[in-house]
């Protein structure tokens, strides 16, 4: 059987891929080395990108602020990124082996720094190598990516998780997605973000060009942005209240990296404290530490969220479903339906009954 890429479409979605679409090799000729898909196989002709869902439904408990589990678990870091899309994946890439042709999975996942090194073999390039998987998905004509960053798709809007199957099967492209055809800069994202969106860094944006498209988005500050999504913001974070009463710390305020913001706010919510009668989990902030065990385990790349797109997801797609930019369509209407909870920057301190409560604890521990 010839393999064509209607039929690896049809295949994709008989294992439970709902996003299909491929690239040829040339429209990654203005990728840098260390991000082409021909520095991981040489011999590529085709980059297949898919993708599934995240459930609307999974950020139902964030929105309404009453349940954080499930979107971590099922639909960020935990089974859909590690489980769901993987096994289609890999039964996409057996397909295309069957019927001859080489297929290497690419898991999504971003290697946390890229350092400089020497080549393993002459003329190729150093490791790690990895996709821009959201660009491959603009150059496999899945979506576009939004003015937040955040990639867009006409059927889930920003709702998904891509992954991809790099292959020498020579496979006829799918037509890009033109820009502007889902993101028309509305800005929801921007008046529900609280505060990376808005703070682009020293006002300038990031385009490529495939094919003769421009496609244009915000350069988010993501220093802000990381901070505010794992859990280095008391606004959308109600486990720093539990934790760290009296703190105030304004994520809006602060300048710094990304890297820096991993390195607080995942340090900050994993690690662990030894247990007292004020805070006797042991963990420095509880509900933290146990979103990463949702992530899925203890595991080295398991990640989990906590401010949940709130802007750039949420706001996003209950704007454009609707205003019918994009297919989905829900009985129970608009996702946001009441008024949206933010804490204040600064925790509730102690109060006076606490205070002497601990104090007596302590005194009985000299």
């Amino acid at each position: 059987m010839v393999i064509t890429t209607e039929k690896l479409r049809q295949y994709a979605e008989s294992v439970g891929l709902d996003l299909f679409g491929v690239a040829n090799i040339e429209r990654f000729k203005d990728a840098p080395p260390r991000m082409h898909p021909a520095a991981i196989m040489p011999e590529a002709k085709s980059v297949i990108v898919v993708g599934k869902r995240i459930l609307r439904g999974g950020w139902r408990g964030i929105e309404e602020g009453t349940y954080w589990p499930n979107y971590t678990y099922f639909d960020y870091s935990g089974l859909l990124n590690s489980f769901f899309i993987p096994w289609g994946v890999y039964e996409l890439a057996c397909f295309l082996e069957d019927h001859g042709w080489e297929a290497t999975p690419y898991y999504s996942g971003v290697p946390e720094r890229q350092l400089n090194r020497e080549p393993l073999r002459q003329g190729a390039v150093p490791p790690d190598v990895h996709l821009a998987i959201r660009i491959a998905g603009v150059a496999a004509g899945v979506g576009e990516i939004g003015w937040s960053k955040v990639f867009l798709t006409k059927k889930f809007g920003p709702r998904q998780r891509l992954h991809a199957v790099i292959t020498d099967a020579p496979l006829e492209p799918s037509p890009l997605v033109k820009p502007g055809t889902i993101c028309n800069r509305c800005m929801e994202c921007v008046r529900g973000c609280p505060g990376a969106i808005p703070h682009i860094k020293e006002g300038k944006t990031v385009k490529i060009q495939i094919e003769g498209e421009t496609y244009e988005w915000a350069d988010v500050d993501m220093g802000k942005c990381t901070l505010m999504y794992h859990g280095g913001d008391p606004r959308t974070s109600p486990f720093l209240h539990k934790d760290f009463p009296g703190w105030k710390f304004d994520v809006t305020e602060q300048e710094v990296s990304e890297g820096a913001a991993y390195k607080f706010a995942w340090t900050l919510s994993g690690a662990k404290w030894r247990p007292s009668e004020e805070f006797p989990s042991g963990y420095v902030v509880e509900g933290h530490a146990m979103l990463m065990k949702w992530g899925v385990g203890e595991r080295e790349g398991s990640s989990y969220g906590v401010e949940g797109s709130r802007g750039c997801m949420r706001s996003c797609f209950n704007y454009l479903e609707r205003t019918g930019r994009i297919e989905s369509r829900f009985h129970n209407g608009a996702f946001i339906k009441r008024p949206r909870w933010l804490l204040p920057a600064k925790t509730q301190p102690l109060t006076k009954e606490q205070i002497e409560a601990y104090r007596a604890v302590d005194e009985g521990r000299k």
